[in-house]
């Protein structure tokens, strides 16, 4: 039997009762990480057998797309023009290319994490903090992608939602219902537990690269609708990853915009990893017809930031 999607005022309660705050200490700012035990981790490298990696990142380019957020600014500062083996000037002297990256990674394009500090729900973040913690001029001195700086590293699964639906992708605005990860769930013969790093295939990025980008603001985005947010809640996973920016659009709410990042990341306290490539992985897994495996997720170690650029990679 298909779910009916919440009511708007069904989704705000769920910032009542998915929420997470005080489970982990009221200081508490690594939310649904703390999931992750070091038992976990033992247990998640013993699914390493053939020692075959897995990006699920998607390239960082400078081009501007139509679902570019913000373009990718690349300005060297130093490169090999000029220096070939027959210039009158070549001196047999050391030189160097290097370059300056600049980029908004939240949006639509860039593979990133979302740590706690990236959104706020009536002047609070994630267990209580103050929205205001996070600052013009300091950043996020709470709840920012550095409480992330050891790593994390997790069993991985991978629920294909797309191929359980018997089709190549979800098309712009549907979204993932709960039946949805159930059934991907019974298709892969794996079982979603408590700490793992969960990664749902829409099919979204593989769409993009047959069809080409598109606007997302006006012709829609597949993602798990915040219908799932429950089932997530239950499962106590430890981080979820789509190939999806995480926000279905049109947004299916009047008055409540980004309800899926609003309740997972204010009330859950569940970091969301956005824009990923899991075509890759749906081969590799398919494959093997294994949908669990080695995840590491390693957020750059930046100091009051609201998330970071990603490259997951899953080890079979």
């Amino acid at each position: 039997m298909e779910s009916s999607a919440p009511t708007e005022s069904e989704v705000l309660g769920y910032m009542e009762s998915l929420r997470n705050w005080g489970l982990w200490g009221d200081e508490d700012e690594l939310g649904t990480l703390n999931l992750i035990t070091p038992e976990k981790r033992v247990d998640a490298a013993r699914l390493v057998t053939d020692g075959v990696t897995v990006s699920c990142a998607r390239p960082v380019t400078t081009d501007i797309d139509a679902d570019t957020t913000f373009q990718v600014v690349r300005h060297m500062v130093d490169s090999g023009e000029g220096r070939d083996s027959d210039s009158p000037d070549r001196a047999r002297t050391r030189r160097g290319a290097a370059e300056f990256i600049g980029m908004v990674f939240h949006g639509s394009s860039v593979t990133h994490v979302d740590s706690l500090s990236h959104y706020s729900w009536s002047g609070e973040m994630y267990n209580g903090i103050p929205a205001s913690r996070v600052t013009s001029r300091e950043g996020a001195q709470a709840l920012s992608v550095e409480e992330a700086h050891q790593g994390v590293v997790s069993r991985g699964v991978l629920l294909d939602v797309s191929a359980a639906r018997g089709g190549d992708w979800l098309e712009p605005g549907e979204g993932v219902m709960p039946e949805d990860l159930d059934a991907a769930e019974r298709a892969a013969g794996v079982a979603v537990e408590p700490g793992d790093i969960l990664l749902v295939r829409t099919g979204n990025y593989r769409r993009r690269q047959e069809l080409g980008p598109w606007d997302p603001d006006s012709e829609g985005m597949p993602a798990c609708h915040v219908a799932c947010a429950p089932w997530f809640h239950q499962r106590r996973i430890a981080m979820l990853g789509t190939d999806t920016p995480n926000e279905l659009r049109p947004n299916p709410y009047q008055s409540l915009s980004s309800a899926f990042h609003t309740v997972a990341l204010v009330a859950m306290g569940l970091w969301l990893i956005d824009n990923c490539d899991l075509e890759g992985l749906a081969e590799a897994c398919a494959q093997r017809s294994r949908f669990e495996f080695l995840a590491t997720v390693n957020p750059l170690r930046l100091r009051n930031v609201t998330g970071s650029p990603v490259n997951p990679v899953a080890v079979f």
